[in-house]
């Protein structure tokens, strides 16, 4: 008969934690693929939204800011400048709204079982990652309508796909645990979504900052993490997208910043979300 015994080492709580996210990875990829099946169930046009809320924002979005504001485009087809800026915010925007619900929305899981807890927000993060990676199915009918193609530089996309991953994540475990001990941050996030969709470069390129209120506004306007991601992404497809070297190190230092910060407060606040959830 084989005995199994249980080894308790002082010091070893994180390197534990770490080994138990990879051995519960069929739990993660369960609760993904569960997630992406729930949010499309009994919907008439199906996973066709993922593709028509980017579209009709995008739309808007070019309205507002191609032809009421004027503002400039770089050479690029505003249409395309504007869609290739609001994927990867749409994805930050879906990470942060499904995380923030993740742990209230699983409360009967996590009290009867254990789990790293941190599968839950990250799971949802790739459920809008699959979100995303269908939405890029929209550029290539933009560009074929407007005749512009990408360079050698579309290669690159995988790069910054993975900055949008980082930069989702760290903010959507923070929320995540701060959304348990306080409810009101329910009502908050829809409105920081709202209000970053304007104050990121989502509508118009990030160099306009530059040109109209001087280098050292655009470098403060980089201490917003999307900056790096979106610009990242218009350098990828766009072949005349500009990039500001300096706000782009900024705004990526501090996606890498947030990580780490959500992380450590997620772990920080993790064994009691079973006693206040």
């Amino acid at each position: 008969m084989r005995h199994e015994s249980l080894v308790i080492e002082a010091g070893r709580t994180e390197a534990h934690y770490w080994r138990d996210l990879w051995r519960y990875r069929e739990l993660f990829g369960f609760l993904a693929w569960r997630d992406v099946l729930v949010r499309y169930k009994q919907t008439v046009v199906g996973i066709a939204w993922a593709v028509l809320r980017p579209l009709l924002t995008t739309l808007i979005l070019v309205f507002a800011f191609g032809k009421i504001a004027g503002l400039p485009s770089n050479g690029v087809p505003y249409p395309i400048l504007v869609l290739a800026g609001n994927i990867p915010w749409v994805f930050f925007a879906s990470s942060l709204g499904e995380s923030s619900q993740s742990l209230i929305g699983n409360s009967n899981l996590i009290s009867k079982i254990y789990f790293p807890r941190m599968i839950l927000p990250a799971s949802a993060v790739i459920v809008a990652l699959i979100d995303c990676l269908i939405c890029l199915g929209i550029l290539p009918v933009f560009m074929a309508a407007y005749g512009y193609w990408p360079t050698w530089r579309l290669i690159t996309l995988p790069i910054f796909i993975l900055l949008a991953l980082i930069a989702a994540l760290g903010p959507g475990l923070l929320v995540t645990a701060l959304n348990v001990k306080y409810r009101d941050f329910r009502y908050v996030i829809p409105f920081v979504m709202q209000f970053g969709l304007y104050v990121s470069p989502v509508g118009f390129s990030s160099s306009v900052i530059g040109e109209k209120f001087g280098a050292g506004w655009q470098m403060v306007y980089s201490l917003n993490p999307m900056v790096g991601v979106i610009d990242g992404f218009r350098w990828a497809v766009c072949q005349s997208a500009p990039v500001h070297l300096p706000s782009f190190c900024i705004s990526t230092a501090l996606s890498f910043i947030m990580l780490v910060w959500g992380v450590s407060y997620f772990r920080k606040t993790e064994r009691t979300f079973a006693d206040v959830i």
